[in-house]
């Protein structure tokens, strides 16, 4: 961290803290595409703490990312529903100019490619689809009232309504992609079953999920949460580009899907059926495409210069390759999946 903004952050966590604070060290994480995340290690009124500061970067992948006051009332809701989140410590309006809040840091591996090959990980790897399910049986359980600033809501079925904000995300591009178009257009002709609305973390997967030699030990990355269909949640760690190259594994790259399945259906009642299971999966290959574009306009604006932005809108040319070979083994044999 810059001089001047450890200084800062060292003045926001005393006042965060009521007393004297002395951050011994900070390092920021890499990998964050819109969010900074510093590890710190700080001497508080509370004794020595392990921190993780989450910090505002330059800016957000899907409109409707939530601001980091928001983000960290829902990862404090989360952590007070049981589901394993970590606690946290208090929002900072100002750290050297951006808004930022405070958590303990959670051990565990987060990098993708390292959870699915790991052997360290082998053991996890047999018990994270299950621990997976049960996380998200206790978010979509978590209250709506209590988090009234989630977007989300309105007329229609949960899906009705991503699919006209990802139109308006793809013609907000001002460029044509009619891989993109054509998923969008099979996604509008072929509505699924509704599940209900409930509290959808929005990003959780492999990669946002941190994982021990045990098993998870938390769910990080809160930013995209919302109201909507559960099975959007379900489906997304599903999405091929979170497999990091272990592709037969359908589930992350670390299993299949059977299992993480039928433990969510256990544990809520819901009964997702496949067909929707597929349906949200190739929304989240539709949603991620317009994400790695919007990230790639960023470096391409000279907004925010970043080889990791342009490698991402390189990335999406992959991601549209992927939309039309699901909707066309759909559309050619009935497969969902």
């Amino acid at each position: 961290m810059a001089e001047d903004t450890s200084i800062a952050l060292e003045r926001a966590l005393a006042t965060l803290f009521v007393g004297p604070v002395t951050v011994r060290r900070a390092n920021m994480i890499p990998g964050g595409a819109s969010k900074e995340a510093w590890s710190v290690d700080a001497d508080t009124p509370q004794g020595p703490l392990e921190l993780l500061v989450r910090r505002a970067g330059g800016g957000v992948i899907y409109s409707e990312t939530l601001s980091l006051e928001y983000e960290h009332a829902v990862v404090a809701t989360a952590f007070a529903s049981g589901v394993r989140a970590p606690r946290t410590y208090g929002y900072l309006p100002d750290v050297a100019g951006r808004e930022a809040f405070v958590m303990e840091r959670v051990p565990g591996e987060s990098i993708g490619r390292k959870v699915v090959k790991d052997p360290a990980l082998a053991k996890a790897r047999g018990v994270v689809p299950a621990q997976m399910a049960e996380q998200l049986a206790k978010i979509h359980a978590i209250d709506r009232a209590t988090l009234p600033f989630l977007p989300g809501g309105g007329e229609g079925t949960a899906a009705a309504r991503v699919i006209e904000r990802l139109y308006a995300e793809v013609d907000a591009l001002n460029e044509p992609h009619p891989a993109i178009e054509y998923g969008l257009r099979w996604l509008r002709d072929h509505p699924p079953r509704s599940f209900g609305e409930v509290v959808v973390h929005g990003d959780f997967r492999i990669g946002n999920l941190l994982i021990g030699p045990d098993g998870l030990t938390a769910v990080i990355d809160w930013e995209f949460a919302h109201t909507g269909d559960p099975v959007e949640d379900l489906a997304w760690p599903l999405v091929r580009a979170w497999r990091f190259g272990q592709d037969a594994l359908r589930l992350g790259g670390i299993g299949a899907e059977d299992a993480y399945l039928a433990r969510y259906n256990e544990l809520t009642g819901r009964d997702v059926d496949r067909a929707s299971l597929f349906f949200w999966e190739l929304m989240g290959d539709v949603k991620w495409a317009v994400g790695c574009l919007t990230q790639a306009r960023r470096h391409l604006s000279g907004k925010e210069r970043s080889v990791e932005l342009a490698s991402l809108g390189r990335l999406a040319a992959e991601v549209e390759y992927e939309i039309v070979d699901l909707v066309e083994r759909a559309s050619s044999s009935g497969a969902t999946g």
